[in-house]
């Protein structure tokens, strides 16, 4: 036993390290987008059609990587994905058009979403050998890792072109997949707990199982995304335009926000373990609608930006736990649906948000955001049995 426990911790810390990696680079690359989109002398629409390409190869690939997990594995998979997406990272600096830079960028994305099913599908079955809800803790380290990604990038932009920033973001990763994905080939995934069926209705037709479950934790994801792509794309204009703050401290908006989900996802489990996953995400949904209502319709920058750290905290472990939960009801296929919305939520929010703008106001717009947290917050209601503790 003592052996077992010690294998666990270090394909946690493995883990960890993987989901760390993730949002580092993509983090790194984000920074770089508007230095590439000089580069490729492409206007803001080729930039934004070229764009959509890590967002096509992402949910392409999202599905596909759920079957391939279900036949090679888990760790393998994520190792070959964190592969890739060290290497594809390094492209988008050597392309010269808006059409090239799509390519490669529907490259990206593929590793991009199949790393992303791939290591929750293997943090799903971790969490159920070791019967401790720490899937938040994974996600903190994804948070973690784009917070260091985009301020490194910040400070080295001035000094190192694209192509070496990002050649050397794709050496770390090389590295910390040498090191890290050691652990995933030598062990096996965890035996994970079996799937949850289907109760029998009276007179034995089977209800709504697994699958339909799998939907709704999926939307639980894509209302958690959804806000998390309206922070980054809208949070700091509405700052900027509607509240006549200064560039450095509408750029403190989104940062506020970050900062607030990470401490949240960090202390994720402590909060799974005192108030179940069903409390935790009614709670998460409710405060995150205070807060989103608060930072969009207050009169101050100082209350908005509580407002947005507010809602940070709300959101922080409602994506957690619909993977966590849609994972252990139909393994990797559940992880990749409920990825698969989440993600589509992350593409859904900003342009909605801008043509709501443009019929309202963005004030109202972001509003939303308080909305679609407050339908997490009442899925959670509902499937209190289903969510468990």
């Amino acid at each position: 036993m003592p052996g077992s426990s010690h294998a666990l911790t270090r394909l946690r810390i493995a883990l960890t390290a993987f989901f760390a990696l993730d949002g580092f680079v993509f983090a790194g690359w984000v920074v770089r987008i508007p230095a590439i989109k000089e580069q490729t002398h492409s206007s803001a629409g080729d930039l934004g059609l070229a764009l959509l390409g890590v967002s096509a190869g992402a949910v392409i690939t999202m599905t596909l990587t759920g079957r391939l997990c279900r036949r090679y594995g888990s760790h393998p998979v994520t190792v070959v994905c964190a592969v890739l997406l060290s290497l594809s990272v390094a492209l988008p600096p050597l392309t010269r058009s808006a059409l090239a830079l799509g390519v490669v960028l529907l490259v990206f994305g593929a590793a991009y979403g199949g790393i992303n099913v791939a290591f929750n599908s293997a943090a799903v079955d971790l969490v159920a050998a070791l019967g401790r809800p720490i899937m938040p803790t994974f996600h903190a380290a994804f948070s973690l890792g784009g917070m260091i990604g985009a301020g490194l990038g910040g400070l080295v932009a001035g000094a190192l072109s694209p192509t070496r920033h990002l050649l050397g973001l794709t050496l770390i990763g090389l590295l910390v997949t040498a090191v890290a994905g050691r652990t995933l080939l030598r062990q096996r995934p965890p035996a994970p707990r079996a799937p949850q069926r289907a109760e029998p209705a009276p007179g034995g037709a089977p209800r709504t199982g697994g699958r339909g479950l799998v939907l709704v934790f999926g939307l639980v994801a894509l209302c958690t995304a959804y806000g998390e792509g309206a922070m980054a794309d809208w949070g700091a204009l509405h700052l900027q335009q509607d509240l006549a703050a200064s560039s450095g401290v509408a750029a403190a908006g989104y940062a506020c926000f970050a900062l607030a989900m990470t401490v949240g996802r960090a202390t994720g489990t402590t909060l799974l373990e005192r108030l179940g996953r069903a409390r935790t995400v009614i709670a998460g949904g409710t405060v995150a609608a205070a807060g989103m209502l608060l930072g969009s319709l207050a009169p101050t920058v100082w209350a908005a930006l509580i407002g947005f750290a507010v809602t940070g905290l709300g959101l922080a472990n409602l994506f957690p736990v619909a993977v966590e939960r849609a994972g252990a009801l139909t393994g990797p296929s559940g992880v990749a649906v409920a990825s698969t919305l989440g993600y589509g939520g992350m593409l859904l929010g900003p342009p909605s948000i801008g043509f709501m703008a443009d019929w309202f106001s963005l004030p109202a717009a972001l509003t939303s955001v308080a909305a679609l947290a407050a339908v997490a917050a009442v899925i959670g209601v509902t499937t209190r049995r289903a969510m468990g503790r």
